[in-house]
């Protein structure tokens, strides 16, 4: 019984050990991360698809419209753009590429100005916000922040190659 304890012990203490206990962890982390970009991405693409769904309903525009370019998602997190609508607890904002997103408030969302938290009432048309937030499932922003920027710093829409055919 000693025999076999210490010969346990041995390969426990074993290079050979080590380097197996060791390919296991790498193994264990690369699943991990292959796991959290499936996650990342389906939430992504259920967003996308969600969004397209209430489109007409959110929007009141026609139905049969192709919404997005080759492959492009909307943001899920949050819209950057400005305010052309506001039913509260809703905002409508429109980003840089015009695809309108419908923003929930609620009662634990913080809105800022600068460094001061304002109140919901206080924003207007034509402010240009950025919004952080998570999808829900009628395809609208829940927002966790708006921030009101002073100016309308918005990037110009990215331009997308044509596919050669």
């Amino acid at each position: 019984m000693k025999k076999i304890c210490e010969d346990i012990k041995k390969a426990f203490e074993g290079k050979i050990f080590g380097r197996i206990l060791g390919g296991l962890v790498i193994a264990i982390i690369i699943l991990l991360i292959f796991s959290a970009g499936i996650t990342v991405g389906f939430h992504k693409a259920s967003f996308g698809r969600v969004w397209g769904e209430n489109y007409e309903r959110n929007f009141g525009m026609m139905p049969n419209r192709q919404m997005f370019g080759r492959d492009n998602f909307p943001n899920a997190g949050g819209a950057v753009g400005k305010i052309i609508k506001i039913e509260l607890p809703t905002i409508i904002v429109q980003d840089k590429n015009n695809i309108e997103k419908v923003v929930l408030i609620k009662e634990n969302t913080s809105i800022q100005k600068a460094k001061e938290n304002i109140a919901v009432n206080d924003l207007k048309i034509d402010d240009f916000i950025v919004v952080i937030g998570n999808p829900n499932e009628q395809g609208q922003v829940e927002a966790k922040l708006i921030r009101i920027m002073p100016l309308d710093i918005s990037i110009p829409p990215l331009s997308v190659p044509a596919r050669k055919r």
